[in-house]
């Protein structure tokens, strides 16, 4: 029988702290004061990709800042701050649920916001039931390397075990490789393989591919 879960009061009382490399603690939710730290964090791993609908870097990141909802991720903090992030994407919410149509034309207008609607679009991937969608993961440029990445990966998969859900699905661009070695390393199989190379000039990748850690197979 699924266990029914609720995000929100996790995020209130649940917290998850090791003593690992430096005294880092991984947690469930964003501090909202380290808020522009975390837009930093993830508009370096993504902008690049996200720049194809938001060319401005600090429109992109007032987008980002604004659609940010900080309960739906996991953070990796110690004495420097955020040095790390997991997004998370559930039926009930995401970590950038908040950049919605409305949001997108406030921001950017209704020329421009329209187009980075369209552009998005191509992004979005909507969880099935039971699953957990990963929404985007990073780690601070001068942490990685330390295995950040790969415990950030295992309290996601803690999460998703804990509260219910059957598997995890992420995607991947082909010009990643690097992380697609780590979410084999931890059990991710690739189930779905897309190539659009006429899109790459404007994209900057040709392809991705989607992968399941399945929970009930890895208990």
């Amino acid at each position: 029988m699924r266990t029914k879960y609720n995000f929100k009061s996790i995020y209130q009382q649940s917290e998850v702290n090791i003593n690992f490399m430096d005294e880092i603690s991984y947690q469930l939710g964003i501090p909202h004061e380290l808020r522009d730290d975390a837009v930093t964090l993830y508009d370096e791993a993504f902008g690049q990709k996200l720049s194809v609908a938001i060319a401005d870097d600090e429109k992109r990141r007032t987008v980002l800042s604004s659609c940010f909802v900080m309960e739906y991720a996991i953070s990796a903090l110690n004495k420097d701050g955020l040095v790390g992030l997991a997004g998370l994407k559930t039926g009930k919410g995401s970590l950038t649920g908040g950049a919605g149509y409305k949001e997108l034309i406030n921001q950017l207008g209704f020329i421009q916001g329209n187009l980075a609607a369209l552009l998005l679009s191509v992004y979005e991937r909507e969880p099935k039931r039971g699953e957990l969608v990963l929404d985007g993961i990073s780690v601070r440029a001068d942490y990685r390397g330390r295995g950040i990445g790969g415990m950030l990966l295992d309290k996601v998969k803690e999460y998703a075990s804990e509260n219910g859900f059957c598997s995890i699905r992420l995607d991947v661009i082909d010009v990643n490789p690097r992380a697609k070695t780590l979410y084999e390393r931890k059990g991710f199989r690739v189930v779905k393989r897309e190539r659009f190379p006429y899109l790459k000039k404007v994209l900057g990748f040709g392809g991705s591919e989607t992968m399941i850690f399945n929970i009930e197979e890895n208990p």
